[in-house]
């Protein structure tokens, strides 16, 4: 079995490297695509094969493949994101790949969000290829409150507009462990599973759980997404991109992220990592 981990350079695709080592998949089964493999040296110098692959450049997938039996597609961030994992996915089925795994978003047949739209488009492009797919539908990572949680050591509050709501936040290494399941056994083959963490917590205890890594007192400020959006705004964000990063917290606020049921710990067979453990070490590790 040989294993084609895209966007191998950026902090997700790393940690399934990792992953994969420790299920023990040889460096030599592994495969890491990337966008500039230059970066990507001291995975080559573990042995890894890095391979040059760009989502938006087709011209690189058909070479990236050869020789692969299974694919990890980790979502883009380029704001055609669909186009890019189509091309993948086009790549993929041309290829004979044996199974894929994607990175989708929470509840995105259910909960109708804009960064939700692009993962369920992508979805449907999977399906309709006819490949074997495994997709996970990680929850929100813990360190994406890493800056929040630092700018609370200089403020002391962390401003949010998602009411009471609850997140079941996971660390990213928990999620890597997971596709790592999903690429190296057939479990969870054509299966589409919600995957988060153990706890789905509010933002009193985000804010809890910052006054604890932080040493001193930090509270959940409570705003409209009104007052979020001008905020943004005059921190310098265009109206685009402020809607769009309040449109997140209007979804974490009509459930997006509330939902858990111990599918990840099940998968990766043991707890999931808790809040302010993961708070910690992505603080520590900055």
């Amino acid at each position: 079995m040989t294993i084609l981990v895209t966007a191998a350079t950026g902090h997700l695709g790393r940690l399934v490297v990792d992953a994969l080592r420790e299920r023990g998949v040889a460096a030599s089964d592994i495969v890491a695509g990337v966008r500039t493999p230059a970066k990507a040296a001291d995975l080559a110098d573990s042995g890894v094969n890095v391979v040059e692959l760009d989502y938006a450049r087709p011209e690189t997938l058909a070479s990236a493949l050869e020789g692969v039996t299974r694919v990890l597609l980790i979502s883009g961030t380029d704001a055609d994101r669909v186009s890019g994992h189509r091309n993948v996915i086009d790549a993929a089925r041309a290829a004979g790949i044996e199974r894929l795994v994607y990175t989708s978003a929470p509840r995105v047949d259910e909960v109708d969000y804009a960064l939700g739209a692009d993962h369920k488009a992508t979805e449907q492009a999977i399906a309709a290829s006819g490949v074997s797919a495994t997709i996970l539908r990680n929850n929100w990572y813990t360190e994406n409150y890493l800056d929040s949680v630092a700018r609370a050591a200089d403020t002391g509050e962390i401003v949010a507009a998602v009411g009471d709501a609850r997140v079941a936040s996971a660390s990213r290494r928990d999620y890597a462990e997971a596709a790592a399941v999903a690429l190296t056994t057939d479990d969870l083959a054509g299966q589409t599973i919600e995957i988060g963490g153990d706890v789905a917590w509010t933002y009193d205890e985000l804010a809890a759980a910052a006054t604890e890594v932080l040493g001193r007192p930090v509270t959940y400020t409570r705003v409209s997404l009104a007052q979020l959006t001008a905020g943004l705004e005059a921190a310098g964000l265009d109206a685009g991109t402020a809607a769009f990063v309040a449109g997140i917290d209007d979804a974490i606020a009509r459930g997006a992220l509330s939902e858990t049921d111990g599918s990840l710990a099940r998968i990766i067979g043991r707890p999931t990592t808790p809040l302010v453990e993961g708070l910690r070490a992505g603080l520590a590790s900055r």
